[in-house]
């Protein structure tokens, strides 16, 4: 192993990616099983994606709110408390399945739960783990990190396809809930020092200092022109992105109920092998500094080509042109989350990262509202074709403009 590898792969760095992997695992087969079960006990998108912003509205502010608590005290202590509850929470998921139990306001609840879990998890995940990562490595350290979703999707999601034609959807809950718990489990033997604790430690922390640390979040955007550039653009793109994945599913079920499910998970398969081979282009080789500017500008473009055209092709050329836009999607989190995250300073890591948080999920359940209104009257495919029309738009008015900031922060040796 080179010297590099040796820095990368700390024992802590270790445990965090092995317990993500674990917790990922149950994830990527909650996240299918959940809207699939809603999808056909109603039998109605916009049911389905009123279901999906209820998942996504405690995420609007709770990221914010977060940031400045988490810039203060232990995001690790955080992280493993989040998993301890989510592993809890799926435990009755899988309770009321056997039992044959579904009401949809229930479910609705118990969906805000999780993604209230999931909206302060992700804030202390991002906030955390560039402190694991040793100076230089941050590239290969998040190719590594964006391996984890789709390795995670492509091993569980065919599974639970089957799952779901043969054995019901409850035992995916009991699995989810184990694996939250084993990753929990990992995740107190974390040993690495958390420096921006130790740095405000006699600091008082009341509902004064809380809200100025919240106003210099906002100041800290505001000035960095070339975050608040990268910032506004994700929120477009995920808008556009949220409307394309919401009305997936039920164009695919439209299709036939059984085959079209089974076209999903094929074409879902497909988007994940293509993370997987641009996770692992990530690893050994290194974009150069001076061009990854260009890398993601030509990245962003090729992508709303790509999902706001590939359902009007024969379903071959959708499997090819998913593969693709897996490779793209990897290339543009990669860049985008290294560069930021190296540029950050540790201490304003975690009000940064909410409320980065916070606009993505705002831009989410934007999209997934827009998808519910049209999704019963509207042609799913024009609805997608134009939602990726706007994003195009965006890079043309957002980031353009800004070129030079968002350079700053792109184009260095991650």
């Amino acid at each position: 192993m080179d010297m590099v590898k040796q820095k990368l792969w700390t024992k802590d760095f270790t445990i965090l990616t092995l317990g993500t992997i674990v917790s990922m695992l149950g994830n990527a087969v909650a996240g299918f099983a959940i809207g699939l079960l809603v999808l056909d006990q109603t039998n109605s998108v916009l049911l389905y994606s009123l279901f999906m912003v209820c998942y996504s509205l405690p995420r609007i502010v709770l990221p914010m709110f977060a940031g400045p608590y988490l810039d203060r005290f232990s995001r690790k202590k955080v992280i493993y408390s989040l998993d301890f509850l989510s592993a809890f929470l799926y435990s009755i998921f899988f309770l009321l399945l056997l039992k044959g139990f579904f009401n949809y306001t229930a479910y609705l609840l118990l969906s805000m739960l999780i993604g209230s879990i999931d909206s302060v998890y992700s804030v202390a995940y991002d906030s955390f783990y560039p402190v694991l990562i040793s100076e230089g490595n941050y590239t290969r350290a998040y190719s590594v990190s964006s391996l984890i979703y789709p390795l995670s999707t492509a091993i569980m999601v065919p599974i639970a396809g089957i799952c779901y034609k043969t054995i019901g959807l409850a035992p995916l809950f009991l699995f989810n809930a184990a694996t939250f718990l084993i990753a929990a489990i990992a995740e107190t033997q974390i040993r690495a020092k958390e420096t921006h604790v130790e740095q405000r430690a006699d600091e008082k922390f009341d509902g004064g200092r809380f809200m100025q640390d919240l106003r210099d979040g906002f100041d800290y955007l505001k000035r960095e022109r070339g975050l608040s550039a990268i910032t506004w653009f994700f929120f477009v793109m995920m808008l556009a992105s949220s409307v394309c994945q919401t009305l997936a599913l039920p164009y695919f079920k439209g299709i036939s109920a059984a085959d079209g499910v089974m076209q999903y998970t094929f074409i879902m398969g497909a988007n994940t092998i293509g993370r997987l081979i641009g996770g692992s282009v990530h690893y050994f080789f290194r974009y150069p500094a001076q061009k990854k500017f260009a890398i993601a500008l030509f990245v962003y473009i090729a992508i709303c080509v790509i999902d706001g055209s590939y359902l009007f092709f024969p379903f071959w050329i959708m499997l090819a042109f998913m593969l693709i836009d897996g490779v793209l999607g990897v290339t543009s989190y990669n860049i985008r989350i290294s560069s930021t995250q190296s540029y950050l300073p540790n201490e304003m890591r975690g009000r940064f990262n909410g409320l980065f948080q916070m606009l993505l999920i705002l831009g989410t359940i934007s999209g997934e509202l827009i998808a519910g209104a049209v999704g019963d009257s509207l042609p799913i495919r024009w609805v997608i074709a134009v939602s990726m029309a706007v994003t195009l738009i965006a890079v043309f008015v957002i980031l353009l403009p800004n070129r030079e900031h968002v350079k700053k922060i792109y184009n260095v040796n991650a």
